[in-house]
């Protein structure tokens, strides 16, 4: 279960998690759900193509009498989407007079547990650490949420400080914001600065919020009015190589209470 992208480019880290159950599970059937409705519409009518929502998907699947199933999110944390996305499968598998799944289970997002922390900090020094090198910082744009769940970027930014003090993490929508990015950037004595989203899709918020030169808002535009020298990568966590796997370790939990 995805939130989804109507960014056609950034379609690549969705389906490399997707790969990666279809290569993990061969013999089990693999399914894709989004959970954003307009996502799901802006697909439906510029590429004519139907990807159900997360209970539509669940509906079909006991329509076929399906049995046993894994709902595995590719949230980065047990945000506000995260825990809709939970009392959903709750209600699913418990609604009174209905025949439920034989078993219904639900996998953790990639950041829950504390090893997971130290998991996702070691995959990000490996693919950006060569951009502390020289003066330089690496900060990274979250999406952020009013949720509890949000507290998880400032237990990131921790965990990464124990590694290195030159990444910096930062959020759209919640706490650290912007404020606080300058802040640390100033702290550590950065001059140059690689913008990197913490999103398992680079879709529109790291386009345009993220790397858009033509809005002055952006937050290349913010920093290089700072007075950093900045630059952008647009690559959804998805893309790099190690992240499917830390969602698979996820997933064989689900699975170990779904299908055992």
């Amino acid at each position: 279960m995805a939130y989804g992208t109507s960014v056609p480019q950034a379609q690549v880290a969705i389906d490399n998690l997707v790969e990666a159950a279809r290569s993990a599970y061969p013999d089990v059937e693999v399914r894709l759900a989004y959970s954003s409705g307009i996502i799901r519409n802006k697909i439906a009518q510029k590429q004519g193509l139907h990807i159900d929502s997360p209970m539509t998907a669940l509906a079909k699947m006991k329509g076929e009498q399906f049995t046993n199933v894994a709902v595995q999110p590719t949230h980065i944390t047990a945000g506000a989407e995260f825990h809709d996305l939970a009392a959903g499968v709750e209600a699913f598998g418990n609604t009174p007079g209905v025949p439920g799944f034989s078993r219904l289970a639900l996998g953790a997002p990639l950041l829950l547990h504390n090893d997971d922390y130290s998991e996702m900090a070691g995959i990000l020094k490996r693919a950006y650490g060569e951009y502390t090198d020289d003066g330089g910082a690496v900060v990274l744009m979250g999406h952020g949420t009013h949720h509890g769940g949000n507290g998880a970027y400032r237990q990131l930014q921790l965990v990464l400080e124990s590694h290195t003090r030159r990444f910096v993490v930062g959020t759209v929508k919640g706490f650290p914001g912007m404020a606080e990015v300058k802040e640390r950037l100033h702290h550590i004595g950065a001059e140059l600065v690689t913008l990197v989203p913490f999103m398992v899709v680079a879709g529109d918020h790291a386009m345009n919020d993220m790397a858009c030169r033509e809005n002055p808002q952006s937050w290349l535009n913010t920093l290089n009015a700072a007075g950093y020298r900045t630059t952008a990568i647009v690559k959804g966590l998805g893309e790099l190589e190690e992240v499917p796997h830390l969602m698979l370790k996820h997933l064989h939990e689900a699975a170990l209470r779904a299908f055992e």
